[in-house]
């Protein structure tokens, strides 16, 4: 507790959702109660109930914050006036490269939330990086880049799929997930995908 006592208040609620992520990344979310939460992080359950109402709270608030950052990167992506094709590459590098720098909270994101259809219904937030994919599929086929005659809401749905189950196989173990497989994973994702996007290959057919 002596520890929390010197931090303010933002600092607090940082360290506390810190905590929620690695303990749900170690053990599954229905495990932990409020007591418990409270008692990992050397704290009174009425300080952790000041910052959040419920633990599900903690795992939407671990979510939003986390889920909106991806986002805000995404939506720079889309700003950037590069071809299409580089821009889906930058979109996959960024939400694959996530497994690296954050792997914690990649295993909450899929354990508990993206698996969770009730959390699905109440965040929105979920299907804004297909959206933002399939607006730059939009833009690739309106200047010739990519093919016209594929529906880019579904496009994007199988680009945006072929991402979390990588994601999804790597939290499970099901993969190999070291850095040359996830530098593989980003070149693998563009290659197959981009290619049958492409209006050359179109144009060939």
């Amino acid at each position: 507790m002596a520890s929390y006592a010197r931090l303010t208040s933002d600092d607090r609620r940082a360290r506390l959702l810190e905590l929620g992520v690695r303990l749900f990344s170690e053990r599954p979310y229905d495990d932990y109660s409020m007591d418990e939460l409270a008692g990992q992080a050397g704290v009174s359950k009425g300080l952790l109930y000041h910052y959040f109402s419920s633990k599900d709270e903690v795992l939407e608030t671990i979510f939003r914050e986390n889920w909106g950052l991806l986002v805000e990167r995404i939506n720079a992506v889309e700003q950037s006036g590069e071809s299409a094709r580089d821009q889906l590459r930058h979109v996959a590098a960024i939400v694959l490269r996530t497994w690296r720098h954050e792997p914690d909270v990649v295993r909450v994101l899929v354990r508990e939330i993206a698996r969770s259809p009730e959390l699905q219904e109440r965040i929105g937030d979920l299907v804004k990086p297909i959206e933002a994919i399939r607006r730059i599929i939009e833009r690739g086929q309106a200047s010739g880049e990519f093919r016209a005659d594929l529906d880019p809401a579904l496009a994007a749905v199988v680009f945006y799929g072929g991402i979390d189950e990588l994601l999804t196989g790597w939290v499970l173990g099901q993969l190999p997930s070291g850095d040359a497989e996830v530098e593989a994973a980003e070149h693998t994702v563009i290659e197959v995908l981009c290619a049958g996007f492409s209006a050359s290959l179109a144009a060939a057919d």
